[in-house]
């Protein structure tokens, strides 16, 4: 067994994480509708108001978190240390300041510790939901960050 890696396992059924800033909130919408038939097979979540217009208006149920600058973007990145989101769809806006930007920072920086995938546009979001792993389980090797923060420690002077 490598002691530096972990093996990873994304289910056949995906818990998918969905956020969309306030000027994205439209194009997560349309996106959500187009692809309606498949978001309904997985598990969904989001962030406040995203969850609640994509429940409200597209008519699939997503468990709603907080608000991205009230918690939420902590919420999702803490259900990824959990093993508990699987993807995670996130349409930014890098037109406008966002006063929560460390927490965004911090939900893509542990999503990329973890090795979820992310997608922050729609074309990179079509590539992804439209992937033959979307209708199987996927394994993967990630590095164990747990032995190397250990190894790093055990290495200070």
């Amino acid at each position: 067994m490598d002691i530096n890696h972990l093996t990873m396992t994304i289910k056949e059924q995906k818990s998918i994480a969905l956020i969309a800033h306030d000027g994205k909130k439209q194009d997560m919408l349309n996106w959500c509708e187009t692809n309606k038939e498949i978001l309904k097979k997985h598990k969904l979540c989001g962030t406040g108001t995203t969850a609640r217009v994509i429940t409200d208006r597209v008519g699939i149920p997503v468990k709603g978190y907080n608000s991205g600058p009230l918690g939420g973007d902590q919420q999702i990145g803490a259900k990824i240390v959990e093993g508990k989101i699987d993807m995670i769809i996130f349409f930014s806006d890098p037109l406008a300041a966002q006063p929560h930007d460390p927490d965004v920072k911090a939900l893509l920086r542990i999503a990329q510790v973890y090795d979820i995938p992310i997608a922050n546009n729609i074309a990179t979001a079509d590539f992804l939901i439209h992937s033959s792993y979307m209708d199987k389980e996927y394994v993967h090797e990630i590095e164990n960050f747990k032995n190397t923060v250990k190894n790093r420690a055990e290495t200070v002077v």
